[in-house]
């Protein structure tokens, strides 16, 4: 195949960096200036101009105006900056790609989710809190708020390939799994429900577990007329996007005590301000949005853009294809 220019700003670690270098030297490697996270949309270059395959999180301006790309691959799973007309359009016009890394990140957000279940299941919040401040010995209460995960509903809205990876680890649960998307597809294992179910299977569920990725449609998605109908004393997890949480709306629904817990992996803004009511509202647990995160998160990144690449080169259908 000729060679290609290939433009990456892509947040990556040395080794990460040098699997990819070492990997395209049959093309034209440019590396911009790192990002400052794996979300982090870079500035502008204008080398970007002249790359037939951009890789990273690219100024979306500069796609735009690009007439030379073939195939754009993000560096993440999200995608939202670049789901614009003016984007869809420039692409569709040069017959160019888009993909995105969601492979690299199924199986630890599948993994952060199921370790909330169990955390939640077995109060190991609280316990550790105790151990941090009172040390007391609180074991009639604690067992009392404990739960089995068996028989308990979990309603994954934005069922999709993290979804699924997580249906896959509370199998040997026992739990009733109903995954909710907006135009519902048959499932083997799991029932799925589309728009006209969802209130009443909010009201059904012992954990709703949030996927949802940023967009016109799914911004402020769980106001608080959906969060309201969420089971009394159900749980709420949000590992997609925090645009996607009225998060006002939320606060008040765990300072009512109408759901017992909540876990965010994701928060709107992100980093969430150290004064936001979140960080101190009743049994709100949060992570800086790690859920994808791992230590050989970078070169899986990376191997998953490469492996892209050699069906690129192979004219083969691209995993991963957004549009």
């Amino acid at each position: 195949m000729t060679a290609l220019t290939i433009w990456t700003n892509a947040f990556l670690t040395d080794p990460a960096e040098e699997l990819l270098v070492r990997t395209t030297l049959s093309h034209g490697l440019v590396i911009a200036g790192k990002t400052d996270h794996v979300l982090d949309v870079g500035t502008s270059d204008p080398r970007i101009l002249e790359a037939e395959i951009v890789f990273g999180q690219p100024d979306p301006e500069a796609i735009i105006r690009s007439s030379k790309l073939r195939w754009l691959h993000l560096s993440s799973a999200g995608y939202a900056r670049y789901d614009t007309g003016e984007i869809r359009d420039a692409l569709r016009n040069h017959s160019a790609i888009m993909t995105n890394s969601s492979n690299v990140f199924d199986e630890p957000c599948a993994e952060h989710l199921m370790a909330w279940l169990l955390v939640d299941a077995r109060q190991l919040y609280p316990s550790y809190e105790n151990q941090r401040t009172a040390r007391g010995w609180p074991q009639n209460e604690l067992r009392e708020n404990m739960r089995l995960l068996a028989n308990e509903t979990i309603f994954i809205v934005g069922y999709g390939a993290i979804g699924r990876r997580l249906a896959e680890l509370l199998a040997p649960y026992r739990v009733r799994v109903i995954g909710y998307r907006r135009t519902p597809q048959p499932d083997t294992a799991v029932r799925v429900v589309g728009p006209a179910q969802l209130m009443d299977i909010l009201a059904e569920a012992d954990h709703v577990v949030n996927i949802l990725p940023d967009s016109n449609e799914t911004r402020g998605f769980f106001d608080a007329e959906r969060l309201n109908r969420i089971k009394p004393g159900a749980r709420y997890y949000s590992i997609g996007r925090g645009t996607t949480t009225d998060q006002e709306a939320l606060a008040t629904s765990l300072v009512s005590g109408h759901l017992s817990a909540a876990y965010l992996d994701v928060t709107d803004p992100e980093p969430l301000p150290p004064d936001h009511p979140l960080w101190s509202a009743s049994n709100c647990y949060i992570t800086p949005h790690t859920g994808g995160g791992y230590a050989s998160e970078s070169l899986r990144i990376v191997e998953h853009f490469l492996e892209n690449l050699q069906r690129f080169e192979r004219a083969e259908e691209l995993v991963n294809r957004v549009f």
